[in-house]
């Protein structure tokens, strides 16, 4: 039978290169948008903050938005204060602190703690006041030269003056005479209509259920965390095991190791981590899939477990190539493409991408047997096994789907996990 499919929605990111007096860019803003035609932000929160990291880091992946360079991603006081986690590292990206942000003992405390750990700071529509407390803090200042009142000369010579290490970047440039008088400023960074309006980039997306992710949650809160319930819930949503290996991808910057299963994926991305994407995610809330669009997906992975098994193959990472072959289906993307996005062992690439290997065998017996042609799964499980290997597979996907869609009244506190 043909595995379902789903109709996921886009995900969206506007991007806006910032340039150098030589017209190179040298990084890009990350901007939340709302549909692939908006022209700016419907809200600049927590919530539009985190849609576009979760979409920067683990829907997308940095590398292919902004490369190599430098990201700016606007950043609420939540994240400031440490009510919500920065769930990636500093190496790349610039924290960008909105006007909006009111800077009291504990923000200033928080930028603290965020530039100790080696994170950049910007300070977004700078104008002196309340923000003058960071300016210490920050590497970037952006001056916006469209704002109403605003002594810009005034404001550039002052930052220069008392803060000759900080690089000054004109913002909000609409016009050519406006790009020479900031070059004449003394501006060395430069964003705006004039040099290029923010591109919007979409993919297909998809987001966990929200209740695995409060079960996932409720799991890694544990005075003592189990692990294995932890791999667990993981594995058994597919949604969430892709981002946690496009987070394992993003958050181990410069590490060589490659994992091929979900387990590996974890110890290597580490608790806390993990920790930090689940919530991130569920402050995001993206749109949900639904139990019908995953079913055929969670059989085809337990199957291949159950045929690795049978085969003296692991049965974890054979799940794994089950499911990430099912969730490529899901979004519509090719295996091909999914596994080169993603930091997997070259058996399992090699299963997702041209079906060959051992893995790749697994995988097209059970592909072949949804379709109809059972003669391969027999030829390992024998006709009557094969029949009772899938519907113990359906079986066991209908209890677990089951499981995470109780009534509304049952949800006051997340149902304990399965092991």
């Amino acid at each position: 039978m043909e595995p379902r499919k789903a109709e996921p929605p886009l995900v969206h990111v506007g991007r806006q290169a910032i340039y150098d007096r030589l017209g190179d860019v040298v990084a890009y803003e990350l901007l939340f948008r709302d549909t692939a035609g908006a022209t700016q932000a419907a809200r600049r929160s927590a919530d539009a903050t985190s849609r576009v990291i979760v979409a920067a880091f683990t829907d997308f992946g940095l590398h292919e938005l902004v490369g190599g360079r430098a990201c700016f991603i606007n950043i609420t006081r939540e994240f400031l204060v440490g009510e919500l986690p920065i769930p990636f590292d500093s190496n790349q990206t610039v924290l960008e602190i909105i006007e909006t942000v009111e800077v009291d003992d504990a923000v200033v405390a928080g930028v603290e703690e965020l530039v100790g750990r080696g994170f950049t700071i910007a300070l977004d529509d700078y104008t002196p006041g309340g923000h003058d407390r960071l300016l210490p803090l920050a590497t970037y200042v952006k001056i916006d030269v469209l704002g109403n009142g605003v002594d810009v000369a005034g404001i550039a010579r002052r930052c220069r003056e008392e803060h000759p290490n900080v690089q000054l970047i004109a913002e909000r440039l609409e016009t050519e005479e406006q790009l020479h008088r900031a070059f004449d400023l003394g501006f060395t960074l430069f964003q705006g209509h004039v040099l290029g309006r923010p591109h919007v980039v979409s993919m297909v997306g998809l987001s966990p259920a929200r209740l695995s992710r409060l079960r996932l949650v409720s799991a890694l809160a544990a005075a003592e965390v189990d692990f294995d319930e932890v791999v667990t819930l993981i594995a058994t949503d597919p949604v969430l095991t892709y981002r946690l290996l496009q987070a394992t991808n993003s958050a181990a910057s410069g590490l060589t190791a490659r994992v091929s299963s979900i387990r590996e994926a974890a110890v290597l991305l580490g608790l806390p981590t993990i920790r930090h994407w689940v919530t991130l995610m569920l402050v995001s809330d993206l749109a949900e899939g639904t139990e019908s669009q995953l079913v055929a997906t969670m059989t085809r992975a337990r199957m291949c477990q159950t045929v690795a098994q049978r085969l003296d193959i692991s049965g974890d990472v054979a799940f794994s190539v089950g499911l990430l072959s099912g969730v490529a289906e899901l979004i519509g993307q090719p295996p091909a493409e999914l596994a080169q996005q993603l930091p997997l062992s070259e058996e399992v690439s090699a299963a997702l991408a041209d079906g060959v290997g051992r893995l790749g065998h697994v995988l097209k017996v059970v592909r072949d047997y949804e379709n109809g042609d059972a003669v391969g799964l027999a030829g390992i499980l024998n006709p009557g096994g094969a029949v009772k290997a899938y519907l113990a597979a359906m079986s066991w996907c209908n209890e677990l789907m089951g499981a995470t869609t109780a009534p509304d009244e049952a949800r006051t506190s997340p149902a304990p996990a399965s092991t």
